[in-house]
């Protein structure tokens, strides 16, 4: 499992000219992706990764500062670009596989107190963010 991570001050996930998900103020923008072999021991390092990293102003976590995230589907993080011009996809997991990995994810943030917003599985989205810094780091499992 693989996620960039971005500071924001605010973010938000459109799909059809409707916003879905949207933070405001201090927080994370998360693109999320899933490989294929990712499992339940990879959805709560994850998890808990994504809300102690101590990467908000002042060395401080999502849960120091109770800060809000943004999760977004993103199985182009395992694009690879190695060869040719054109990317592959063969190490992203599966629609299948990859929805409740990242479903999982998501849910095991909120069991640990984390206010999530996300984007829509699959669907066309348009993102928008306010990057603070910037300071964004790829986390992996």
């Amino acid at each position: 499992m693989r996620a960039v991570a971005a500071r924001v001050r605010g973010a938000s996930v459109e799909v059809e000219g409707r916003v879905v998900g949207a933070i405001e103020g201090e927080g994370l923008l998360v693109l999320l992706g899933v490989t294929h072999g990712d499992g339940p021991e990879d959805v709560e390092r994850m998890a808990r990764k994504l809300w102690e990293l101590r990467l908000l102003a002042g060395e401080r976590s999502c849960a120091d500062a109770g800060a809000p995230l943004l999760v977004v589907s993103q199985f182009t993080l395992y694009g690879d670009t190695r060869k040719g011009r054109r990317p592959s996809w063969t190490a992203a997991a599966r629609p299948e596989e990859a929805a409740p990995l990242v479903d999982a994810v998501v849910a095991a943030l909120r069991q640990r107190g984390a206010h999530v917003e996300t984007g829509v599985f699959g669907a066309d989205m348009k993102v928008a963010s306010v990057n603070d810094g910037p300071f964004t780091v790829l986390v992996e499992t």
